[in-house]
């Protein structure tokens, strides 16, 4: 069973509200990290998973929504890692890679994107999984771990979601675990075979997290399963 006492912030979380001057007075600091669950582990990006990560994405219909196009070749994810490493550095994105724990296979990438401090903002994002594992409990408890992490330690007031209006199992997804579809930013991204993408936007804000909270762990059995 968790210890709702070990968060920063457990004593002003009382079942559906948070502490706003918790909030006003807490400094978002990023920096690499573990986020342990039951099903899987987010280990914090690094050169050393190009292999498995390369291995984990070598279908090319998991790309078919991603902006780079096809990155299941070691040297094709070995680009796709050092950019997403440079963009750690400039400090605008976190990249975790997504350990199956059972078996500590790498199945694949997920990250904190579009971080705005100044606004207690950022965007979960560029999540991909190997085949085997799409619609499983993996998915959900990343999702869960990452929201964990970004409203309960961070103390972010909003984190976003967008998906290819194309989309239509990504977006079926997000509204099951409670995400609020804001809209369409239509045509504004240029994929890798020049096709114009138009984007789906979610959010789910901090005062609805306790809600979204409750159906993930739902979906997972409880939080004596994390």
């Amino acid at each position: 069973m968790n210890n709702y006492s070990d968060f920063p912030y457990a004593r002003h979380f009382l079942g559906s509200s948070f502490s706003i001057l918790w909030l006003n007075n807490h400094t978002m600091e990023f920096h690499p990290l573990t986020l342990t669950g039951r099903f899987v582990r987010l280990e914090p990006l690094s050169e050393a998973h190009v292999a498995g990560l390369a291995e984990a994405g070598s279908d090319p219909s998991i790309w078919a929504y991603m902006p780079g196009g096809f990155a299941g070749t070691p040297e094709t994810m070995a680009a796709l890692v050092q950019d997403l490493l440079a963009r750690q550095a400039r400090g605008t994105d976190l990249p975790f890679t997504v350990i199956h724990a059972a078996s500590g296979r790498v199945i694949g990438m997920t990250r904190y994107l579009d971080i705005q401090p100044e606004n207690r903002a950022l965007e979960i994002g560029g999540t991909w999984y190997a085949v085997d594992f799409q619609r499983t409990a993996c998915n959900t408890e990343c999702k869960y771990l990452l929201l964990r992490h970004a409203f309960e330690t961070l103390g972010c007031e909003r984190v976003q979601f967008k998906t290819d209006e194309r989309n239509q199992r990504s977006q079926r997804a997000l509204e099951r675990i409670g995400a609020v579809r804001e809209g369409v930013l239509r045509r504004h991204m240029r994929m890798s075979d020049g096709f114009l993408r138009s984007s789906v936007y979610y959010s789910i804000l901090v005062d609805e997290w306790p809600g979204v909270k409750l159906r993930l762990e739902g979906m997972m059995g409880g939080p004596d399963r994390i």
